[in-house]
Parts: C-alpha cells; structure tokens; sequence
C-alpha cells in the first residue's frame, strides 16, 4: 500500500536532506584540509659513491684442465668458476693444491698442478740438476718467482714486498706470513725453494 506524503513534508524532507549533506560536505572539505600538508620540495642530493659498474677479469688457467687459455669472468668470481670455464679439472689434477674458494683477481693465472706419481718425486730428487734448479726466497727475481706453479705476479711481489720489509727468509715456513700463501702452497713450493 502506498504512503500519501503531503506535498509540505515531502518538501520538509528533501530541505533537510539537503541541509544534511551540507554540513556533510563542510566537515569533510575540513577535515580533508586539516590533514593536507604542504608538497615537499625536491633537493638534489648528490650521490655519495658512484655504483660500481660489473667489471671483467681476466685470468689464465693453466695445468691440468682441459682448455687452458684466457678466460674473461665476472668480478666477484671464484678460482672454482674459472677452472669451470676452462672445462674443469683432469683426472691427473690435484685439486687439493687450489684454493678453488679463493676470490679472482685480474690478470693472475691460476695452475691446476698434476698428481705427483712417487716414482716420479724420487727421481727428480735423486738427479743433482733438481737441487740446482731451486729458487732461493731471499734472492729470487720477480720473474724467478713469478715461474713458481701456484705463484702469479701479484703473489710473486708480495714476496718480493716482504722480503723488503722484513729480510732474507730464514725458512720455507716464513711464507705462511706472506698474504695469500697458505700451507697448501707452501707444502707446493717446498721441493722447489730454498729460504
């Protein structure tokens, strides 16, 4: 059943609707501006450091892999990815004596050495050439000790640097003192070197 409105409190009900919606509009246009804050404004900062850009090493892998040669690797690369790129290690390699974990750095070369048969050291050791062909720490040449299996340049001039700094080697153990010279590389480089 339809309600009969008169047409006085039809009008009564849209003037206070319209009223209500005033007021509704007010306290939201308010409320809006209370809460607005001034945009704040740019200041160009200038950077503190330049992001480093992706840098290529490159190293040369050597030994016992099987395509040794140059190779280009991204910085942040370790020697195990190198030996990876060159199509990994032979069976004859001894991996033991390679700090695969070891970061890159560029323009060294890595040597994968080869097992060393027994009846191979005895007869090197047994021949009086061996003994004259080893390579005196306190004496050697940049170049002499850059020969070494294991030894790039930048290894050979830290030895070269503490040489300087601290004397002729009283033993082969004193390379332990040497950055980036461990026990496995002494244990390398003892058949070949003399303090």
């Amino acid at each position: 059943m339809p309600v009969a409105v008169s047409r006085s409190t039809a009008l009564v009900g849209v003037c206070l609707a319209l009223v209500c919606l005033a007021l509704l509009g007010q306290r939201l246009a308010h409320a809006g501006a209370a809460s607005s804050e001034p945009e704040p404004t740019a200041v160009s900062l200038e950077p503190v450091a330049e992001a480093p850009a992706h840098t290529v090493l490159v190293v040369h892998v050597v030994g016992e892999v099987r395509r040794p040669g140059l190779y280009r690797l991204r910085d942040g690369s370790r020697i195990a990815d190198a030996v990876r790129r060159a199509g990994g290690a032979l069976r004859d390699a001894n991996l033991a004596a390679v700090n695969l974990a070891a970061p890159l750095v560029d323009g060294v070369q890595i040597l994968v050495p080869g097992k060393i048969d027994a009846s191979q050291g005895t007869a090197a050791g047994a021949g009086g050439a061996a003994a004259a062909s080893l390579v005196s720490l306190s004496s050697a040449t940049l170049d002499e000790l850059d020969a070494l299996p294991g030894v790039g340049p930048i290894t050979a001039q830290k030895i070269v640097d503490y040489r300087t700094e601290h004397g002729p080697f009283a033993s082969i153990d004193d390379l332990d003192a040497v950055p980036g010279i461990g026990p496995t590389r002494i244990e390398q480089l003892r058949e070949l070197v003399t303090p």
